[in-house]
């Protein structure tokens, strides 16, 4: 069977010497008929990236299947750079890690070490377990904010961390996400830029429309000085493209509805993360902020509870006073006697 772990993993150092020994080069993927589906499939993996930051999984029967499967994402790669847009960049790379993440679960552990080993991440299968060394534990898992993923509490042994299949597989996606997102934009020659013009224009477009759905720039005046740190520091992640932890996204919906901000002002803002979903977002704001029962929402998580869960960020000297438990709270002592900080907006 030609290149069944290369077609799953096309991001794999052997994928291409696979589709190379198979008569499988750049000038063939680019100009000949006989890789048209895997050129379409490459124009797939970005097309799903924008729509669902995952890549669909393909059904590989043949050789033929898989060898067109191993070209298509470099196809894709190629198209995400002659876009050479920031946000397409880190959306593609979320998808394909994402994927690979999902298709990893299905794997028994020594392909799982495979794949760090090509990942640059050093680990050990030991007595049926898991291990990663701790400094790539740490590089990786570093923006998973959940308390539950701090060092301290993971078992460390001799310098490395037993991970369960699931989360092993989870700071692996974030490994492989940086290092698609450190590699592209790749440097495409005119020739095949110029011969793909087609393809590229149809990912433009799409691109143009996804972003066109939102104003994925906050347009109120919601100065940062009146925000709590924890606030402010959510809210600068989401509108960088950093990936929310569930509880940073609780929070930070909470917070922004109870001061006042629309359902369509806090979509905006979530649009420019690169794990973006409409759908998803929109079902998750209306539940946070009681739209879809008719309620008057959650209330933001106190301090404590932000402590506990490991979102509270850099304190200043009015978080630290005794009388500050809550975000709500400071918000109420910056803004006392200010205007509102946006047309519309109330102090609950």
């Amino acid at each position: 069977m030609i290149g069944f772990l290369e077609s799953r993993y096309p991001f794999l150092q052997n994928a291409q010497v696979v589709a190379s020994e198979n008569g499988a080069g750049i000038e063939e993927l680019i100009s000949s008929e006989t890789f048209a589906e895997a050129r379409s499939r490459g124009m797939q993996r970005v097309m799903s990236a924008l729509d669902r930051s995952e890549v669909e999984y393909a059904t590989m029967r043949t050789d033929v299947d898989r060898i067109e499967e191993i070209m298509s994402y470099p196809y894709a790669r190629i198209l995400v750079s002659c876009v050479n847009d920031k946000f397409l960049t880190k959306r593609y790379a979320l998808a394909e890690a994402v994927h690979m993440n999902n298709l990893l679960g299905q794997e028994p552990y020594a392909v799982v070490h495979q794949i760090a080993s090509e990942l640059g991440v050093k680990t050990k299968v030991i007595d049926d377990k898991l291990l990663m060394h701790f400094s790539d534990y740490l590089k990786y898992s570093a923006r998973i904010k959940s308390i539950e993923w701090k060092l301290v509490n993971t078992e460390l042994k001799n310098g490395y961390v037993a991970l369960s299949h699931e989360r092993f597989d989870r700071v692996l996606q974030n490994a492989l996400q940086d290092r698609i997102e450190s590699e592209l934009p790749l440097n495409v020659p005119e020739a095949i830029e110029n011969a793909i013009k087609k393809d590229i224009s149809a990912v433009e477009n799409h691109l143009a429309a996804s972003k066109s759905r939102y104003n994925t720039a906050f347009t109120g005046e919601l100065k940062p000085e009146i925000l709590p740190p924890c606030i402010r520091t959510l809210l600068s992640m989401a509108q960088n493209g950093i990936n929310l932890p569930h509880s940073g996204r609780f929070a930070l919906v909470s917070f922004l509805h109870k001061i006042g901000l629309s359902l369509e002002q806090i979509l905006a803002l979530f649009a420019q993360s690169p794990d973006f979903d409409e759908s998803k977002s929109i079902y998750q704001i209306k539940h946070i902020t009681g739209d879809l029962n008719g309620t008057e929402g959650y209330t933001p998580p106190e301090c404590g509870t932000m402590k506990t869960m490991g979102i509270c960020y850099e304190p200043d000297e009015l978080c630290v006073q005794d009388r500050m438990n809550h975000p709500l709270n400071y918000f109420r002592i910056k803004t006392r006697g200010m205007n509102r900080p946006t047309d519309g907006q109330t102090n609950h």
